[in-house]
């Protein structure tokens, strides 16, 4: 068993996990579907983490037009929320990338935004250059959460030595899941974002932290 002092790589969702949410992504696809259902509603919660595009073709049945519509639409209010100051780390987040980097560990953050709206996250917060490696699905041919693509992207640019030595954390089950599925040496959730302990636990996570600020102390054999 590997032992969490032995994670050369982390890999972090953003929002939710150390971005804060307060409900933005719900109001983006509010915009992207003002037509939108309950049931729609229910599905966008579910689904947190994965990629936007794939929810979208889920949403209009496989309409690629519309989806592509929608999700150009829902990164664009997505954009502007952003732009306005509504976008702010989670307590601790930047203190644990800082941390985990003066433990000589790679830091990558993975989302399912695209590469302009995970820029422009970046550039609000401060944190452009602060973390080793930036993902979204397009850097790993498209496929998002719970693929493991970008999990597995991450470790070949940070040339692991093994998948054991990869930790995955975020705050939905689709994020676990990818960790799961790519075969992780560690995979957390955190309770700061859309699901709680037993989805988190369900989906395959070893760890539950409250936030990101305890992953540190976890890996270097404290927690």
């Amino acid at each position: 068993m590997t032992s969490s002092t032995d994670i050369e790589l982390v890999t972090l969702d953003m929002a939710g996990t150390t971005v804060a949410d307060d409900g933005l992504v719900e109001r983006a696809f509010a915009a992207a579907l003002p037509e939108r259902t309950a049931a729609d509603l229910e599905y966008v919660r579910a689904t947190m983490g994965e990629s936007k595009i794939t929810v979208f073709r889920h949403l209009t049945g496989g309409d690629e037009d519309r989806a592509q519509e929608a999700n150009r639409a829902f990164e664009d209010a997505y954009a502007h929320l952003v732009d306005d100051g509504l976008c702010a780390p989670l307590p601790g987040a930047e203190d644990t990338l800082r941390r985990l980097r003066a433990q000589g560990r790679t830091v990558a953050l993975t989302t399912g935004f695209g590469r302009d709206t995970q820029d422009r996250i970046l550039r609000a917060l401060g944190w452009t250059g602060l973390p080793d490696l930036v993902l979204c699905p397009a850097d790993a041919g498209g496929r998002g959460r719970p693929h493991p693509d970008m999990v597995l992207t991450a470790a070949l640019r940070a040339k692991v030595s093994a998948m054991a030595a990869v930790a995955v954390v975020g705050d939905t089950a689709s994020d676990v899941r990818s960790g799961i599925n790519a075969g992780a040496g560690l995979v957390a959730g955190v309770l700061t974002g859309a699901h709680g302990a037993e989805a988190l636990r369900a989906a395959g996570a070893a760890h539950v932290l409250p936030g990101v600020s305890g992953l540190p102390a976890l890996l270097d054999g404290e927690g």
